[in-house]
């Protein structure tokens, strides 16, 4: 029986956090060729390609953003697990602050939460769900959940999974205005505007296989702060826009919704976990989630 290579997992994950075989061979002070054989044996034994890579830069497969999740659980675990035996957890108490995107901390953090206060009875939680970006530190919370980039260096951070973007409207409205077959079709197109971003109206567009860009400015119907006030009018077929995946799956899946233009992909963003030190062993958030 073969045992399952938890190093080439760990270094998968390391490798994916970073998105750079030489800076996750920094960190875990380790050679890159070594590093970049773990997990090309990782690849081998599970007979699948984890990374795409070339000359500039590397980016996870489709089937490597799959499988995030379960190698961030075992170096979780692993790393619970010896903290534990150092009696670094033996009791663990206190008040723990932390902060999350509204929809996704309700939809998929909440659902884990009572776990996690059944394993630690005298750790009490203080969540804000809030889509701001808070500074972490200053404001005085202990843990937060991203869907963005990252800035705060002083942070322990560990990306989690990669969120797509998808173009969606519902069956009624695209039987209306019709089914676009470029981006450009959409210009004139009502639409709903997702403000908190560094370019609000404003979607960068790459296709898949040519690579090729467009930026497509929005007609704006509709503008908030929070996506998921959308999802009513978007249902009743007033308008489109670009949300995240967590956020319509089940619209998708049961067909109140449509992808629009599906061989035309957002841009791909990062759910990542930031703690400071004392608290980076607690396994708070839904790690392994994929979505």
């Amino acid at each position: 029986m073969r045992l399952p290579d938890f190093e080439a997992w760990a270094i998968f994950a390391k490798v994916a956090e970073l998105g750079s075989f030489a800076r996750a061979a920094e960190e875990i002070q380790l050679s890159k060729p070594t590093v970049s054989k773990a997990v090309s044996r990782l690849e081998q034994t599970l007979g699948i390609a984890l990374f795409n890579r070339n000359s500039r830069h590397i980016s996870l497969t489709e089937t490597g953003r799959a499988l995030l999740g379960y190698a961030n659980r075992i170096v979780t675990e692993a790393e619970a697990a010896e903290a534990e035996a150092r009696g670094d957890m033996q009791r663990p108490s206190g008040r723990i602050r932390i902060t999350a995107p509204v929809t996704f901390g309700i939809r998929h953090l909440a659902p884990v939460l009572p776990e996690f206060m059944r394993r630690y009875p005298e750790i009490d939680l203080n969540i804000s769900f809030s889509d701001a970006i808070v500074d972490v530190v200053a404001d005085g919370y202990d843990i937060a959940l991203r869907i963005s980039a990252l800035a705060d260096s002083s942070l322990r951070a560990r990306r989690l999974c990669d969120v797509g973007l998808f173009l969606v409207a519902s069956s009624a409205w695209l039987n209306t205005v019709g089914r676009p077959e470029h981006p450009r079709d959409l210009e004139d197109c009502k639409s709903f505007v997702y403000t908190n971003t560094a370019a609000p109206g404003m979607i960068r567009l790459r296709k898949k296989n040519s690579g090729k860009e467009f930026v497509l400015p929005q007609t704006s119907r509709f503008r908030a702060d929070n996506a998921e006030a959308f999802l009513p009018s978007l249902e009743e077929g007033l308008g489109y826009g670009l949300f995240p995946e967590f956020m319509v799956s089940d619209g998708l899946q049961e067909a109140r919704l449509e992808r629009i233009l599906p061989e035309w992909e957002g841009p791909v963003i990062s759910l990542s976990r930031l703690s400071t030190k004392q608290h980076g062993n607690f396994c708070v958030c839904p790690a392994a989630s994929k979505d």
